[in-house]
């Protein structure tokens, strides 16, 4: 019985961090949307060979983000877990939900960027290909990079294990 309160508390803490991500996910389709309904007003088209050498600028951008993301995120979640408590009166789970907020923000921000990546290059004159490319990357890392009670649950007890130390 405890156990499943306490899960429900895990979930209650974690709706912040979620309305990130689900803001994430609205700006991607605000996007598709402006430029579905704007289209060739918004472009401002570059040369083709200037075109492909940012598209492939970009991708490599794009394909160093996520495992790049992911070291953060995994140092973000060790830091999180082992760095000391201040002296203060927040208990465990407020320290703990506030440093990993930090750790969803940063994660969300970096795999959102791939997602602008595709709205510049629609402005740059690309098509819609390379839009649905770079904001479908950035949508998986959205889901990747997402919260996960099981991590915020180890950072709760990584920091109640040091403050009975």
């Amino acid at each position: 019985m405890g156990n499943q309160v306490e899960r429900e508390n895990l979930k209650s803490d974690l709706i912040l961090p979620w309305v990130i991500v689900a803001m994430m996910l609205a700006m991607l389709v605000t996007y598709i949307i402006i430029c579905h309904a704007l289209g060739e007003q918004l472009q401002q088209p570059l040369p083709e060979a200037q075109r492909v050498m940012f598209r492939t600028i970009f991708y490599v951008i794009a394909i160093v983000t996520f495992p790049l993301t992911n070291l953060i995120r995994h140092i973000q979640l060790r830091l999180n877990q082992t760095m000391p408590s201040s002296h203060a009166t927040h208990g465990a789970a407020a320290m703990a939900k506030s440093r990993y907020l930090v750790t969803i923000i940063v994660s969300m921000s970096l795999v959102e960027v791939v997602g602008v990546f595709g709205l510049v290059m629609f402005v740059l004159g690309d098509g819609f290909n390379t839009l649905y490319i770079f904001t479908g990357l950035s949508a998986l890392g959205l889901f990747l990079y997402r919260p996960k009670a099981d991590e915020y649950s180890e950072i709760i007890g990584a920091i109640a294990a040091q403050k009975h130390e």
